[in-house]
């Protein structure tokens, strides 16, 4: 005879029990920061669009598109 899951007892200390962790605020950009990219290096956001939805950035003569939620781009 099997037990279900559901009648199983825990550990309090197992990985498995931690309640999902809220996920980190989202960047905010305005015009003029400084910011790394991990593929494109050094840039300035020339625009914000939106609700910071996206942001412009010119990386050294070359302009890039980056949507939220900015996972490879850091403010300097």
């Amino acid at each position: 005879m099997t037990k279900s899951a559901g009648s199983r007892r825990h550990l309090p200390s197992s990985p498995f029990n931690k309640p999902a962790a809220a996920a980190p605020p989202i960047e905010q950009y305005q015009v003029g920061d400084r910011v790394s990219h991990d593929q494109f290096g050094l840039g300035r956001v020339l625009a914000v669009e939106g609700d910071n939805a996206a942001v412009l950035v010119d990386f050294s003569g070359r302009q890039g598109r980056i949507l939220s939620p900015y996972s490879k781009l850091a403010k300097l």
